[in-house]
């Protein structure tokens, strides 16, 4: 029997923002729908005090789906020799850029496989080029692991967030999926130098992913706790049908949502995803996400032709929009919940006010 409900455990982490290993197992383990409702609530209450309704948007530009690793969840692995691969060159990448902004876009996220092509000089080129013309947006980075000289010169450049997804934080977990060249200690080097350097930084994992455990996610919620990112990226794990884990389950919806009101409860400030994973495995999960505690969605402003291209899971979420028509979407299905799009950067703050 418990010795605290889950109720209970949910009220110690919204006042202490913190729990013991143990008592993050049991809530994961063990979690019911009224835990969920109830984490919820809390979360969007702590949302609303910091945002109001409002649901920054940022436009995602997938430069290229050629990888270097072979991560062993991943539909880009290098392994998968039955993708049609591609690369943006900087002129389409800048177009991304020129149509995202006219139609209201004030960040940009730069995605894409671990690309030799892709070297430092091209990117802080790239980089450099969209800050001289967008001096009033924000650049995000999400291309994976780099020596902290690579990190500095790109941050110097312009650039002013950084996604690198920790995956899992426990380094045997880790160890089953990735290849042996890559290690949990690595990435979680990356992390800190990206954070020490001054970029908006940001961590998170997969929900469901093979192998995964309670124990494991506890331990991630503890990394997050006390790693104190900018940013969390939580979403489910779906499997693709060219890598090693094609006959895995997905992760959970439900799951996914609550560590999400967790996630906003924890850490008041974060900039706080509902992913495209969890719009694919749900029609309604992007809704369901800012319901449930997060204040950010991420668009596509990648060239139509390219998208079904960068499959990192099976039935990714995709449409043919503009980035004019898939922001008049995005208004639309935010304002059937309550949401109001918010136009401009979207940065951290920090916020004042700990009573939650």
């Amino acid at each position: 029997m418990n010795s605290i409900s889950n109720i209970a455990l949910i009220d110690k982490l919204n006042i202490e923002k913190t729990l013991t290993k143990e008592e993050w197992v049991q809530l994961i383990r063990s979690y019911t729908e009224e835990d969920a409702a109830y984490a919820a609530a809390a979360a969007r209450k702590i949302a609303d005090r910091r945002f109001g309704n409002k649901v920054f948007f940022r436009g995602i530009i997938e430069y290229s789906n050629i990888c270097k690793n072979n991560c062993y969840y991943c539909g880009i692995r290098c392994g998968n020799a039955n993708l049609e691969r591609y690369r943006l060159d900087k002129d389409t990448i800048l177009e991304c850029c020129y149509q995202g902004y006219q139609s209201g876009y004030r960040t940009f996220v730069l995605q894409g496989g671990e690309d030799p092509f892709f070297t430092t000089d091209k990117m802080v080129d790239i980089v450099s080029s969209i800050r001289s013309r967008y001096p009033d947006c924000a650049i995000t980075l999400s291309i994976g692991e780099l020596e902290r000289e690579d990190y500095q010169r790109l941050y110097d450049a312009g650039a002013n967030r950084f996604l690198l997804r920790h995956e899992t934080a426990n380094s045997c977990h880790y160890s089953r999926l990735h290849p042996e060249n890559m290690t949990l200690a690595k990435r979680i080097q990356c992390l800190k130098d990206l954070k020490e350097i001054g970029f908006q930084t940001g961590c998170g994992m997969m929900v469901g992913s093979p192998f995964q455990t309670a124990e494991h996610l506890a331990e991630d919620m503890m990394f997050i706790a006390d790693f104190k990112p900018h940013m969390i990226g939580v979403g489910p794990f779906i499997p693709h049908h060219d890598t090693p884990f094609r006959d895995e389950k997905p992760g959970s919806v439900a799951l996914t949502l609550f560590l999400l009101s967790l996630c906003r409860i924890l850490l008041p400030d974060v900039l706080l995803p509902a992913t495209t994973a969890l719009g694919t495995l749900s029609t309604d999960g992007r809704k369901a996400g800012v319901l449930a505690g997060a204040n950010v969605i991420m668009p596509n402003l990648s060239p139509v032709a390219q998208r079904e291209k960068y499959m990192l899971y099976d039935n990714k979420a995709i449409t043919g929009d503009d980035a004019g028509e898939s922001l008049k979407a995005l208004q639309a299905s935010m304002a059937e919940i309550g949401f109001e799009l918010e136009i401009g950067r979207g940065d951290y703050k920090e916020g004042s006010d700990r009573n939650d």
